[in-house]
């Protein structure tokens, strides 16, 4: 009988190294801050109301939590109002940024993505681990991949198994 041949793992031999956004992933909970809810008839915020709600709201519950500032209702915001629920949650908030669920994993990715550095990658194949869990946004991939490029040698999208190439030095 011939001995069989034993199962090599080329993935892990070819020192690819995979990236998965989902590392990066905010683990605070994000809260979300629609000045809809302070709308008079769905259409008005009045300044005098709008000061008293703000004035017992619970900030507290924001504490070392993200906070995302929205409307959802289609009403003419004035500026001032975000800027007030912004200092209002400032003392008690990790981070906090204007618009939607959407625009605050965008902001999020983007500021932590720009605050790593990407030389450790000189010289390397790197693939971007696709098809995950979280909800990751599709700018988290292009901002990663205009990062990677300047210094990897090979760049990949996928699974190790499956890759697409995207950039060869």
């Amino acid at each position: 009988m011939n001995d069989p041949k034993p199962l090599v793992n080329r993935v892990a031999k070819s020192g690819i190294i995979t990236l998965n956004l989902e590392d990066y992933f905010p683990t605070e909970t994000l809260f979300v801050f629609d000045l809809a809810d302070y709308l008079f008839r769905g259409l008005i915020l009045r300044e005098k109301d709008f000061r008293e709600a703000l004035s017992t709201h619970d900030w507290l519950q924001y504490q070392d939590q993200n906070l995302a500032i929205c409307c959802t209702a289609e009403a003419i915001i004035p500026i001032w109002a975000f800027q007030l629920v912004s200092i209002k949650a400032a003392p008690f908030a990790k981070h906090i940024y204007m618009g939607s669920e959407k625009a605050f994993l965008e902001a999020y990715y983007y500021q932590t993505l720009q605050a790593i550095d990407w030389s450790i990658y000189h010289d390397k194949r790197v693939v971007i681990k696709g098809c995950g869990e979280k909800p990751v946004p599709v700018s988290a991939y292009t901002e990663l991949a205009r990062l990677l490029s300047p210094v990897a040698k090979k760049i990949m999208y996928g699974e190790p198994c499956s890759m697409v190439p995207l950039y060869k030095k």
